[in-house]
Parts: C-alpha cells; structure tokens; sequence
C-alpha cells in the first residue's frame, strides 16, 4: 500500500470496527479547551447495523460509550443536546438500523442543520453487492438501483457520503470531521454504509487511526470590513442590535454586553441567541415575532441594525416588516458568508467576539455614542414592558394559572447554572419573552427548526454535558410530550435527571391561536372526540391522565393545578435522584401580550365565510409592512 511518506504498517479491521476506532481519535481544541469530538454513541440496533456497529462497538468502542436510545430521531436530538452545551466541541455519532430505523433519524438531521449543530449520523443501507435481491425493508426505486432510501438525508445534511468499501472511509471520515468542526457551515453529517462493507475486513493504514486535534480558529475581521462598520455606526443616531447564536459559540456574550452598555446600543436576542449577553441597561430582551414589545419598539425605529452571528429566520425579522425606518441600514457580523451578507448589510465575514471587540475600540477612539434620546427610550420601553408583563400575569379570579405564570415562578427557583430547554409551540415562545437569564440561568430554545419532540431528549443531553449539581428543566405542552416521553424510560436507565414541566391546555393551543387569528374558526388543533352528528373533533376533551402516564415510565410524578403547588414541587424535585414530571394545567387559551410584530402566513385569500375573507384582507394589509432591504446610495429599504 502506497502511504506517501508514512510507513507501510496496516492494521486488519472490518468497516464498522475501523469507523469505530476512529471516531475514539479525535479531539476538537478552542481557545485552549480540549475535547472529545466524539462522546458516545446513541441508536437502537436492529438488522443492517447490529453485527457489524454492534458487534465493533463492543469489542473496540472503549472510549466510545453506547447509548440506547428509545426512537432514532430521539438519539439526534439528545446529541443536539449534548452538542450546544458543549458550544460544539464535542457531538455525539447516531446509529440506526436499515430502513424505517435510518429514516427515522431525517427528521433530527433537518433539526441540527437548521440550528447548526454537529451530529454525526449512521443510517444503515442496502446490500452493495447485491446477491441478496431486495433485501428487508428496502424500497425497490423505479429511478435506478444505486437510489435508497438513504437519499433523503441529502437535503437535510451538511455533508452525506456513501461508504461502498472499506477504503471509502479513508476520506468520508476525515470529511465529516471537518464539516462538523466548521463553525460556518457545521450541522448534521450523514455517512450511510451498506451492510455487507460494514463487516468486510480491509487491511488499513495504522497512520489513519492516529488521535488528531480538529484546532477550530478565531476568524479575525479584516480591517476595511470594521473601517465601514465602524463608519456607519458613527453616523447612526439610533442603532439596535441583534444577538443571535453565534454570540453563544463565539462567547462574545460579555463583549456585546459592554459594547451595549459603552455605547447605549440597545440589545435584542433571538431564539438561539437567549441568555447570550448578560442583562444590561440597555438589554430588551426578545427580538420579533415573540419578542418584548420593548426591543420591538427600538428595532423598529432603528437607522442602524447591528446583526451579530444570526441567520435572520422570519421570526427575527417579522417576515421583514420589523425594520420600519425608511432609511434603515445593516451591519451583520457572521462566521458564514451567507448570513453576513443578508438584508444588503455591509459585511463582517468574521468571529463575533474578536469583531466586537475591533468595533469597541474603533468607536471608543472617536468617543462616539448613541444620542442620549435614543438610550432614554431604551430605558423607559423596558420599563413599559416590564410593567405591561406584570399586569399580565395578575391572574383573573375566575381563570386557573396560566403558562406564564408556570414559567415565571420556575424562572424564581432556578439557581446560577441551570438551564432550561424549550422546543416548539407556545412553551419556547413563552420562554424567549419572559425568562430573565439574569440569575444565572442558561436557556436551550430548538426554534431554528421549531420540533416537537426535541424536548426530553435535548434536555437529557445537555444534563449529560452537565453532570453534578445543574438542574436542567424541560417546558412543554401535551403535543411534545406525546413524541418524545419514551425517552424518560432511557433518563431512567441511565440515570440522567431532568425535570419536565408539562404543561397540560387541552390541545396545540399555540397553533390555534395562529388558526384562529388568520381563519376566525377552531379545526383539529385540539385533543377532543369526534362528534358523530358533525363527524368533526368537536367533541368533549379528551381525559387524558398525564400523571399517571408520567408514573408509567419509571420517574416521579407531582400534580401541580395552582403555584404554591408547582413551587413546592420544584423544591422536591430538586432532591430527587429519579427523573422528575411536574403536571401543569393550565388556562387553555390566556397566552402572553404580543410584542407588535408581525408574521406573514398563507392565508386563505378565498372563502365563502365573510369572516375569514375579512380576516384574510386585514393580514394581507400586513404585507405592506414587508420590505425589500439592499446595499443602495443610502443603504435605504423599499416595500416588497
């Protein structure tokens, strides 16, 4: 074997055993923390992938811990987990049987490549040689012979490679190891393998199996991207900026927070990007569709939008109807090119932390600062806003609690260094409004992809990444529960605490807000029985117990209909050992004040109900709000 200028030595392994000893190799380093790319392992087995990964597992996977997950999209989502406590420096593989058990994952992989998490996915493939025929649980495709249905990881993935031979790993691996380090591009990795190449033997270089260090740098802005940043925040007079992600992973969170409090820039935070920056003076809280009507109030007003390591999704921008100022301009900062250069922003093609930082002392050398109307403003709208919540959360006395008031009493409990993960529906929007990250609380939120059922196993992974003391709570509705509660039987195995706040309102009440406001009707959002003289879901609500159905997998239960029942509760689940189900019901249809922005639907432009047509006009009014963003003469925006 030709191995350039490395020696000739090989060692004898099958694909599996060689993927396996690989993995236990690599290591990631940032800003001189060093860790394990590869935690673990998590998957199911079951033919395609038990006696090869399997059995290469338990012979050579001693660094390289095997996890059993109960449902294969659970697996990605509990290393999506793992992976953003870790800031990404250290992701978990997931395997999966052929068939149903692979397709099963496709769903996770679309979750952490929209969020931009690394996982590393196995789905196991088809015979390569094929003197099987059709094997178990293939689909025959009329296209062509090589299609499986593996394809469908394709779209969904950072990187997708097929390993047909042994030596296709010699670049598949290394490949997927840069792709999940790249803080640009990282996401989820697929390499499928066929089941007869995962068990052939091959004699590899020794050289390949040497433990490699994957240096993740810090991109330094170039100096004429911070000149014209730097230019058009001094011609600002009411800037804003965005906190997205990125802040996170750059841990840029304290450079924003005094470039904010230096400068008087007030400060908004994405899904992704809550708790990121350390609350301030100038810190408004959420940004957009579920934002305070505070930083909703600056942004909107704003001549300058500072964009830091967001990918501006809709729910950021209000389907671009957020920035009203006429003459609105942007300055995005972004380790990836795409996202830097949206909206017609002047660019910074840049690491967040290392490109706030040029910014601070750029502006501090001119002395520059927002007009003192503009930082009197941003002060008195957080006060507005914060009196406005208040109000709120007074409940009225013929209402049970709501799920804000849920929130804001375990907002109360939460010690420094407990998190709380949220994902899909009204749980995550709730979450990114009210909760105050200022005790020292980090806050997980799955919005890149917005997937019920990423709840418990997100949740169960970050506590894997943060063993001891931390208290790590999951908030959701009856909708993610019913995906995803099979993996508290796996929280039970392994002994991962969590503490899930089930929060029980009779339905998908966030998405029949979102059914009522645009359509004026109620259909199908709710858990009811069908009724026979209407054959529609009309009917009673359904009387599920969702204690008892807690108590069935193995944790412990309490019921908590009122506030000093759920504080009570939170105390004890403190103490427990087991994992830990907190029942919330809760007022149905009493949901958070809108923050004032808007978000484009499609709505039905058609119907013989005057009401929902009425309701139809009134929303594409809206989109007169929608504009076009672009680098012109006066960096100005026009209406869509």
């Amino acid at each position: 074997m030709m191995n350039g200028n490395q020696t000739d030595k090989t060692i004898r392994l099958t694909t599996a055993q060689a993927i396996v000893k690989f993995l236990q190799g690599q290591w990631t380093e940032f800003d001189g923390q060093t860790e394990r790319l590869f935690a673990g392992v998590f998957g199911l087995f079951g033919h395609g992938n038990v006696v090869g990964l399997g059995q290469a597992l338990e012979e050579y996977g001693h660094d390289l811990a095997f996890y059993q997950a109960k449902n294969e999209q659970s697996a990605v989502h509990q290393a999506m987990g793992y992976a953003k406590a870790k800031n990404r420096l250290s992701t978990f593989a997931c395997a999966a049987s052929t068939g149903p058990g692979s397709t099963n994952m496709v769903t996770g992989a679309a979750t952490a490549t929209a969020n931009r998490l690394p996982v590393l996915l196995f789905p196991a493939d088809t015979f390569v040689r094929r003197r099987q025929g059709p094997v178990l649980q293939q689909i025959e495709d009329l296209m062509g012979g090589d299609i499986t249905v593996n394809e469908s990881f394709r779209p969904v993935s950072r990187f997708f490679d097929r390993v047909s031979y042994p030596e296709h790993l010699l670049s598949a691996l290394p490949e997927a190891c840069r792709v999940l380090t790249d803080q640009a591009d990282t996401g989820a990795v697929t390499i499928a393998f066929h089941q007869d190449t995962e068990g052939e033997a091959w004699d590899f270089p020794a050289h390949f199996f040497s433990p490699r260090v994957w240096h993740i740098p810090r991109r330094p802005p170039a100096a004429d991207e911070i000149d014209r940043a730097a230019a058009l925040i001094r011609s600002s007079e009411r800037p804003f900026l965005i906190a997205g992600g990125g802040v996170r992973y750059s841990r840029a969170g304290a450079a924003v927070a005094a470039f904010s409090e230096r400068f008087g820039v007030p400060v908004g935070e994405t899904f992704a990007g809550k708790g990121a920056v350390p609350v301030g003076p100038y810190h408004l809280g959420a940004v957009g569709v579920t934002g305070t009507g505070a930083a909703n109030a600056m942004a909107s007003q704003a001549d300058l939008v500072i964009c830091v390591g967001t990918r501006l999704q809709d729910f950021t921008t209000a389907s671009n109807s957020l920035f009203q100022n006429r003459g609105v301009r942007f300055v995005c900062i972004n380790v990836a090119g795409r996202d830097a250069y949206k909206l017609g922003a002047s660019p910074v093609v840049a690491d967040a932390r290392l490109s706030v930082e040029r910014l601070h002392e750029a502006l501090e050398a001119g002395g520059w600062q927002a007009t003192e109307e503009h930082r009197t403003q941003a002060s008195a709208e957080g006060r507005i806003w914060a009196d406005l919540i208040d109000r709120h959360l007074e409940r009225p006395p013929d209402q049970i609690v709501s799920q804000g008031e849920v929130i804001r009493a375990l907002n109360r409990h939460a010690r420094p260094g407990d998190v709380v993960v949220a994902a899909a529906g009204s749980p995550p929007a709730d979450v990114h409004n009210l909760w105050d990250h200022s005790n020292g609380t980090e806050v997980h939120l799955e919005f890149g992809y917005s997937c019920m059922g990423h709840e418990v196993p997100g949740a169960m992974g970050y506590k894997m990444a943060r063993p001891g003391e931390t208290e790590v709570y999951v908030i959701q509705g009856e909708g993610g529960w019913l995906l995803s509660n099979p993996e508290i039987v796996s929280a039970v195995q392994e002994g991962i605490k969590v503490t899930v706040i089930l929060v029980t309102n009779d339905g998908y009440q966030s998405i029949r807000n979102l059914q009522e406001g645009t359509t004026g009707v109620l259909f199908g959002t709710e858990l009811r029985f069908r009724e026979g003289d209407t054959g529609r879901l009309t009917g009673d609500v359904l009387p599920v117990d969702f204690v008892l159905n807690a108590q069935s997998l193995g944790c412990r239960v309490f019921h908590a209909p009122d506030i000093p029942d759920l504080e009570k509760a939170l105390v004890d689940a403190r103490q427990s050992a087991l994992p830990v189900v907190i029942v919330c019901p809760v007022e149905p249809y009493r949901m958070l004040p809108g923050g004032g922005a808007w978000w484009d639907v499609g709505v039905a432009e058609e119907s013989e109900k005057a009401e929902m047509r009425l309701i139809a006009e009134l929303h594409l009014k809206g989109r007169e709000s929608q504009r076009f963003y672009y680098a012109g003469a006066a960096g100005s925006a026009d209406r869509v």
